[in-house]
């Protein structure tokens, strides 16, 4: 008799878990996951303006503006390397900020206690710049080696296509619609473009 009430409570329980996420997908809200895997449709995005006069503080500002390109590559394979780089860029911006080892040593538990104040603070004032500039490198240096070329953009040209990851982050659908705009850049034929290097 217990076996059958159980298993007459656990049959609607059962179809109430499986439907659940059919009903999820319903409600037109993507999961992280969903947006990460997501292959959109290359002749349903805005190619953003590349075309501007730089002045001399837009050429200063190069290592922070740019957009990468590679000659005869499809948006599917860009849209890929560009995922993959910004996955690994955005592991690998950690931050510096710890205790010095000499100084617990020779303060004992004032030093820790002291270090991490300092470690805190640190991280408040110079963490998102640091992690900023991390993130840039790491892009920079990850598309270097897949064989892409970076072009000098404006800053405000590059707003319109691009991010920035310090203290907060983006939510995962705007940071998948900009590099899939991204992928459409680096994956465009752009001649006599000057390439300016890692």
């Amino acid at each position: 008799m217990t076996k059958v009430v159980a298993a007459l409570v656990g049959a609607p329980l059962l179809a109430l878990a499986l439907a659940a996420p059919a009903a999820a997908q319903t409600d037109g809200k993507m999961t992280d996951k969903e947006w990460r895997e997501w292959q959109p449709d290359p002749s349903a995005l805005s190619m953003p303006v590349l075309e501007f006069e730089p002045d001399e503080n837009d050429e200063k500002n190069y290592k922070k503006y740019y957009y990468f390109n590679r000659e005869d590559t499809s948006f599917e394979v860009a849209l890929d390397d560009i995922r993959f780089c910004n996955e690994l860029a955005r592991g690998l911006a950690t931050q510096n900020y710890y205790p010095d080892a000499g100084t617990s040593a020779m303060y004992g538990i004032g030093g820790v206690i002291g270090g991490a104040i300092g470690g805190a603070l640190a991280q408040a004032i110079y963490g998102s710049a640091e992690k900023r500039a991390k993130r840039r490198v790491n892009m920079r240096r990850c598309m270097h080696f897949k064989g892409y070329k970076r072009h000098g953009i404006s800053k405000d040209l590059w707003k319109e296509f691009n991010f920035e990851e310090g203290g907060t982050t983006i939510e995962e659908k705007d940071r998948q619609e900009m590099l899939a705009t991204q992928a459409l850049v680096a994956s465009s034929q752009l001649n006599g473009k000057e390439d300016i290097g890692l």
